[in-house]
């Protein structure tokens, strides 16, 4: 089995950055996760036979909160597995650290781990302080810090504004949801105008692409704060505009350059 020293990773980052300590914990557990499944993997399912969990998802998430625990003692924690901590900084570490585990599990490059530090309230930072997103199979690392994303060290060039019909919209609608006719007929709305439209299931990773201008902007229903807030520190790092907006009886995430989110929000408003 893949193993990965916790001691020795907390005393290599004790006097490491916020940024720092990011990038270590996303590129340590996102090779340990890419490790585990070249071993092989155990997977179990949670809410449907699409929503998995693997033993990699898990013990790449104790290895963040551990060494979090240690380096970073006073800040809290919220993970998608299930690590959770109170904060007494008002700081709190928001952990994804499998995100595409149906991808990943699948056998598919299309996933990451992703953090985001915030401020304040999860679900509504004033804040986000530092994140990081790491696909281990194209050894790629985004971190946003102070306000400006990078991807492997070199800063993103600024979004340049441009419409929804010029660009792609990369998003995600679950069978289920296609059933909606509230949440069916809002995303038909809003994604019908797009140069064209794609589905990959990892929103950091999509968020990431977004950021460095791969793929024209993002829109997803319901999405999960550990799915949200590294992706959207990095488009906004990159210049671009990431929202929320009630319609069609939930809350979508739009993500991407100020015009094309603009265009997306304006149609999704039809459905409020």
């Amino acid at each position: 089995m893949a193993v990965v020293s916790t001691a020795a990773f907390i005393d290599s980052h004790r006097d490491a950055t916020d940024a720092e300590l990011a990038k270590a914990l996303v590129e340590t557990a996102g090779g340990l996760a890419l490790a585990m499944r070249d071993e092989g993997l155990k997977t179990g399912r949670k809410t449907s036979v699409s929503d998995v969990v693997t033993n990699a998802d898990m013990a790449a998430e104790e290895f963040v909160a551990g060494a979090l625990e240690a380096l970073r003692p006073d800040d809290g924690i919220l993970g998608e597995e299930g690590a959770a901590k109170a904060s007494a900084s008002g700081r709190t570490w928001v952990i994804d650290p499998v995100d595409g585990t149906y991808n990943f599990a699948s056998g598919s490059d299309y996933f990451c781990s992703a953090l985001a530090l915030v401020e304040g309230e999860v679900s509504n930072p004033a804040r986000i302080v530092v994140s990081a997103v790491h696909r281990p199979a194209l050894a790629t690392t985004w971190v946003t810090h102070d306000g400006v994303a990078e991807r492997n060290g070199r800063q993103l060039e600024q979004l340049i504004d441009a419409p929804l019909s010029h660009l792609a919209l990369a998003t995600y609608l679950h069978p289920t949801s296609m059933k909606n006719d509230g949440i069916r007929n809002a995303w038909l709305d809003a994604t019908n105008s797009a140069a064209t439209v794609r589905m990959f299931g990892a929103g950091s990773v999509d968020l990431a692409t977004v950021a460095s201008g791969g793929m024209g902007g993002w829109l997803q229903h319901s999405v999960a704060d550990w799915d949200w807030l590294p992706g959207k520190a990095l488009v906004e790092g990159a210049g671009g505009k990431a929202v929320k907006i009630d319609a069609g009886g939930v809350t979508w995430c739009v993500a991407g350059n100020h015009q094309l989110v603009d265009e997306v929000l304006a149609k999704l408003e039809q459905h409020g």
